[in-house]
């Protein structure tokens, strides 16, 4: 490369110009230096192929296919399956606040790691926010965990080993199986109704399985939206205490409610109910904060994983959260957010019925639809379909460890805007 000087002076521009595009480029791997001698161009790139570029629609639809093909998609991509938010429907302007006053913080919120349970503030207004929801867990029965995911992550290394046999709702959140096929358990399935899970069938699947765990949404279950009644939590935990089964309680969708549905952790007191959450789904998916109420017995135990497994945690992340509960940005935040959400419900639900997509349930709280398409639409086939027209989808068989979702699509109705995806479903329905 030229040197400093001579490249300033033919480009007419300042040396520190020049000096400063260097080090970007340096710092990108484009060009190297090389002390005493000057700055050299690195290796070429690998060349590009265009076979890599676009969705891959030969991908098995396997509990990761929705994750891949949505973490992946770049901007020009539409995305009903996918189980966030868009960008825009984020506390955007509240996120930009909360950032400044964490800056003006003290170094030790800027560069320090956290405690190993994860900032006391936050975990004091925790406790409170969860007796609002009839949990009684103090501070010292909260740790903080990078997400939701993580919480389960940890969870599962604490309590079983490979072998031992989960409990899971049929259909449940794909991740739950990624997650436990990583842990080499035995997954065993029970049909999920609008009440919660057959309690007859899951009592079979207790005397016949010895399962160490059942995971489980107890208020919005993803994907159908149903919500557990309390007939069917008592029942519940009543099959749960006779067959010391501990239960995962995931409650990330807990304040998109209308109206509080029973919690498990609530009637059984975090006796064999841990309870976990996120604000990933609410707040922002790259704020990895969540959190995990557990027994007292087991705090110690699940420090020392914790330490083993993140070290310090998340602190910068802990102490955004904490800012933007704390100023009430967050609740208003909520309160138009659920407003919204019910609007796109409507307009949604309408216009899938409107083409032959039948949602499971009318008009759930939060942001997913539960829908069956008509008899012998295959929505595996439909979602490779859209796929090839830059729609993600969200195929029943995902969600189905049984495999008996194969007519049902999860949609998510806040990323349900666009009239192509209507357009595209329309017509991979009718071929």
């Amino acid at each position: 490369m030229p040197s400093i000087r001579a490249f300033a002076k033919s480009m007419q521009v300042s040396k520190s110009t020049v000096v400063e595009a260097y080090e970007r480029l340096a710092a990108e791997g484009g060009i190297r230096s090389r002390p005493g001698s000057g700055f050299y161009a690195a290796g070429s790139l690998a060349p590009l192929s265009l076979a890599e570029i676009g969705p891959r629609l030969d991908r098995a639809v396997d509990p990761l296919w929705i994750s891949r093909q949505s973490l992946e998609a770049g901007d020009d991509m539409l995305k009903p399956g996918c189980g966030w938010l868009p960008a825009s429907w984020m506390p955007q302007a509240g996120l930009r606040r909360a950032l400044r006053t964490v800056a003006r913080a003290a170094d030790i919120s800027l560069a320090d790691y956290g405690t190993p349970l994860g900032l006391p503030p936050l975990r004091q207004l925790l406790a409170r926010r969860m007796a609002g929801y009839g949990i009684e867990a103090s501070p010292d029965q909260i740790i903080l965990t990078e997400s939701g995911t993580q919480a389960i992550d940890l969870l599962c290394r604490f309590l079983i080993e490979p072998g031992d046999t989960v409990l899971m709702d049929d259909p449940c959140y794909f991740n739950f199986h990624a997650l436990l096929r990583a842990h080499r358990a035995k997954v065993v399935s029970v049909p999920y109704t609008p009440s919660g899970p057959d309690i007859d069938l899951f009592a079979q699947a207790l005397a016949e399985h010895h399962p160490r765990l059942y995971i489980t949404n107890s208020a919005i279950h993803n994907p159908t939206g149903a919500v557990l009644s309390p007939v069917t939590a008592h029942r519940l935990l009543k099959l749960a205490d006779q067959s010391d089964l501990t239960i995962v309680e995931d409650d990330i969708f807990a304040d998109f409610e209308h109206a509080p549905a029973p919690r498990l952790a609530a009637f059984d007191g975090l006796n064999r109910v841990v309870h976990i959450g996120s604000f990933s789904k609410t707040l922002s998916a790259s704020v990895r904060c969540g959190f995990i109420a557990a027994p007292r017995d087991w705090i110690e135990g699940l420090t020392d994983l914790k330490i083993a497994t993140t070290f310090g945690g998340g602190r910068l992340a802990a102490e955004l959260v904490l800012t933007l509960l704390k100023d009430g940005s967050y609740r208003k935040h909520m309160e138009l957010l659920r407003a919204r959400l019910a609007r796109a419900m409507g307009e949604t639900s309408a216009r899938l019925k409107s083409i032959g997509i039948a949602p499971w349930i009318d008009q759930p709280a939060g942001p997913f639809l539960w829908c069956s398409l008509p008899d012998g639409v295959d929505a595996a086939e439909v979602a490779r379909r859209a796929l090839a027209d830059n729609i993600v989808l969200a195929p029943g068989n995902a969600f189905s460890l049984s495999g008996t979702a194969s007519r049902f699509l999860r949609f998510n109705v806040a990323q349900c805007a666009d009239e192509r995806i209507f357009r595209v479903l329309e017509a991979a329905i009718a071929r």
